[in-house]
């Protein structure tokens, strides 16, 4: 197991290798992006990045407060459910009941990659190209529908 200042630093490494490999990648919209902070626009969803040597994955996270409105936001994204997954290309987990590790109760939708180790140098690049690869196709899916998702809860 590494020190706490090896493994900030290691994931500092990791994160600026993801940005650079991000660096000239525009939205579907044509717009520049944060691609680690993706912009939802919409209050209470989240895309999350995880690559922690546990966990490699893309969670498009719903953490609405009240019940029924995170009820009929996961029930519209269940409506798009095919074109989701059709556009992303990959095997795509549905989770209405997640626990986060501090009992915080969400939804997520996220897209998990095995086989792949954050303390494995020879790994970045493999990770970094997953991620790339899944959050333009989210990103292409995103632009397509978020209107509708924006409407929901406004």
């Amino acid at each position: 197991m590494l020190p706490k200042a090896d493994k900030k630093e290691r994931n500092e490494l990791f994160w600026a290798g993801f940005k650079e490999v991000m660096r000239r990648r525009m939205s579907s919209s044509g717009k520049r992006i944060n691609w680690i902070n993706y912009p939802t626009q919409v209050k209470n969803t989240y895309i999350r990045l995880i690559c922690d040597g546990k966990l490699t994955a893309l969670c498009y996270d719903i953490q609405f407060k009240d019940p029924a409105i995170k009820a009929i936001f996961w029930e519209q994204l269940g409506e798009l459910k095919k074109v989701m997954e059709a556009k992303m290309k990959y095997p795509t987990q549905w989770t209405e009941r997640f626990f986060t590790e501090e009992g915080l109760e969400i939804s997520r939708i996220s897209w998990e990659l095995d086989g792949f180790n954050f303390y494995k140098d020879e790994d970045w690049k493999e990770i970094h190209k997953f991620f790339k690869l899944r959050l333009s196709e989210f990103d292409e899916f995103y632009q397509e529908f978020k209107d509708i998702l924006i409407t929901l809860v406004d």
